[in-house]
C-alpha cells in the first residue's frame, strides 16, 4: 500500500497573542475576536481519537499551527510533527489569516507523501474507514459532479471564490474534451441520483462549478506543483492577501484540477455529512451517536445561542462513541 498522510490546518482562537497580531493587520487596536470560525470547541482531540480508531493505517499526520500547540497534544507521538506556518509557508505570504495560503502551499511540507488527506478542524472520521475510502489506483476517490453555482448572501465571499476555481480550470481546459476522455468517470453509477446533474449541465460551454464536499479532501501532492507551475502569478496574489477576498481562489481548485485531468476515481458522495450547528443540531447528535456515516462535517455559524451548554452536548456525544484516550493525547 502506498504511504498516505493525513494534514490538519488548526487555529486556536483564543490566542491571546494571535488576536493581537490579527488586529494589529486588521487595524484593530483592542477587542477580541468574534469570528465563528476561530472558535473553539474544545473537541480537537476526538479528532485524534477517530483517526487512531477507525484509520490506524495512516502513515504520518502534519499537525499545521500558527504556533499555538494544544496542551494535551503528545508531540513526541512518532506518527506526528508539528509543522509552524514558517516551516513551509514562504517568508513573503506571512503572518496569514487566510485558510487559503495555508492550503495551497502545503505541498511544501517537508516529509508529506504523494498521497494525502486534507481536513478541516471541523471534519471528524466517525466510523471505520480503509486506505480505499481515500485513494484507489493511486488516485484520490472524489465525486466529480458539475452543479449550478448559487449565492444566498452577499457578505460571504465563497461563492466567489468557487467561481474563481472554476474560472482558473476553465482557462485551461476544454469541457467537451474533458468529458469525452473521462465519460465512465463522468457518469459512474456510484454517484446515484446526481449523475443527472452532470446530464442537465451538458449544454453549457464551460464549467460552472462542482458540489463541494466540505468533508476531508484527498489531494496528489504533484497536482500542487503543477498548478504552481502554471499558474504561479495567480496563486502567488491569492497567498499575500493577508485576509480572505473574494477575488481568491483556495484549495477546491486543486480538486479542480485532478477532475480535469482525470486524476480520481468515482466515489460515492454518501460517504460523509456536512451538517451545521443550530440548524441540525439533532441530526448531528444522531449521525455521531449511531455513526451514520464515516466522515462528518459539524459547521459552526455565528450568533448561535447557549454556546457552553452546545459544547458541552456536542462532547458527550463525542464520548459516547470516542470515550479512550488516543496515544496522541499527554
Amino acid at each position: 500500500m502506498d504511504k498516505i498522510d493525513f494534514v490538519l490546518p488548526w487555529v486556536d482562537g483564543s490566542d491571546a497573542d494571535w488576536i493581537k497580531q490579527r488586529n494589529e493587520y486588521l487595524g484593530i487596536r483592542c477587542g477580541q475576536n468574534l469570528d465563528s470560525r476561530f472558535r473553539d470547541w474544545e473537541n480537537l482531540q476526538y479528532w485524534f481519537r477517530g483517526v487512531e480508531k477507525f484509520t490506524p493505517w495512516v502513515n504520518h499526520i502534519y499537525f499545521v499551527t500558527w504556533g499555538h500547540i494544544p496542551l494535551w497534544l503528545n508531540r513526541n507521538h512518532p506518527k506526528l510533527t508539528v509543522v509552524k506556518h514558517e516551516d513551509y509557508i514562504p517568508e513573503q505570504y506571512l503572518p496569514t489569516f487566510s485558510s487559503h495560503p495555508i492550503e495551497l502551499n502545503m505541498h511544501r511540507i517537508k516529509g508529506l507523501s504523494e498521497q494525502f488527506v486534507y481536513f478541516n478542524d471541523d471534519t471528524f472520521i466517525i466510523n471505520k474507514m480503509e486506505p480505499e475510502d481515500f485513494f484507489r489506483k493511486g488516485l484520490p476517490r472524489d465525486y466529480c459532479i458539475e452543479t449550478a453555482l448559487v449565492q444566498d448572501d452577499i457578505n460571504n465571499p465563497f461563492a466567489s471564490i468557487l467561481m474563481n476555481d472554476a474560472a482558473l480550470v476553465n482557462m485551461h481546459y476544454s469541457k467537451k474534451e474533458v468529458i469525452r476522455r473521462n465519460w465512465r468517470k463522468w457518469f459512474h453509477p456510484v454517484y446515484g441520483t446526481m449523475v443527472f446533474r452532470n446530464m442537465l449541465m451538458l449544454p453549457y460551454r464551460e464549467f460552472s462549478s462542482f458540489k463541494y464536499s466540505h468533508i476531508s479532501s484527498p489531494f496528489l501532492k504533484s497536482t500542487f506543483e503543477k498548478v504552481w507551475s502554471e499558474e504561479e502569478e495567480v496563486l502567488d496574489r491569492v497567498c499575500r492577501t493577508r485576509f480572505r477576498s473574494a477575488g481568491d481562489v483556495n484549495q477546491y481548485v486543486m480538486k479542480y484540477w485532478q477532475y480535469m485531468e482525470g486524476k480520481y476515481e468515482p466515489q460515492s458522495p454518501k460517504i460523509g455529512k456536512f451538517l451545521t450547528i443550530s440548524i441540525h443540531d439533532e441530526q448531528i447528535h444522531d449521525t455521531l451517536r449511531n455513526q451514520k456515516c464515516k466522515i462528518l462535517c459539524i459547521n459552526d455559524t455565528e450568533n448561535i445561542s447557549d454556546f457552553e451548554a452546545r459544547k458541552r452536548n456536542m462532547r458527550e456525544s463525542f464520548e459516547y462513541i470516542l470515550p479512550k484516550k488516543s496515544t496522541f493525547e499527554l
